[in-house]
């Protein structure tokens, strides 16, 4: 069977931009969903000037891959002393229960993750 004898089951759709629709005014941090199912979730999120709450440490059921897209970004791991800058084009793994926390995001530009939960 040529390429050309396949149909496609969906419509095509219009592509999305990740850098696209971002609210002027952010009051506080956005977590999109992008994409879900039972294996993986993939969200958006911006932040500027958003920090995790004092006290407050990250515990996930799952492992999470982060890229940051636009901005800059200090994350801290309860394990670690030191903390973690990331900028443009950087990313981590973080696995299931690793506890982190974000301590720093630029205040004067959005910074925009990729995560991807699984």
């Amino acid at each position: 069977m040529a390429a050309d004898d396949y149909e496609l089951t969906d419509s095509p759709q219009r592509p999305n931009n990740i850098y696209s629709n971002i609210p002027e005014h952010i009051p506080g941090e956005i977590f999109e969903e992008l994409v879900q199912s039972a294996a993986c979730r993939i969200e958006r999120i911006i932040s500027l000037g958003h920090t995790t709450p004092k006290g407050h440490w990250y515990d996930q059921d799952r492992d999470e891959w982060i890229i940051l897209l636009k901005g800059k970004a200090r994350l801290l791991f309860k394990d670690r002393s030191e903390m973690l800058e990331m900028n443009p084009g950087d990313y981590i793994h973080i696995p299931a229960h690793r506890r982190h926390r974000v301590e720093y995001t630029k205040p004067d530009e959005e910074t925009i993750w990729l995560a991807i939960h699984y």
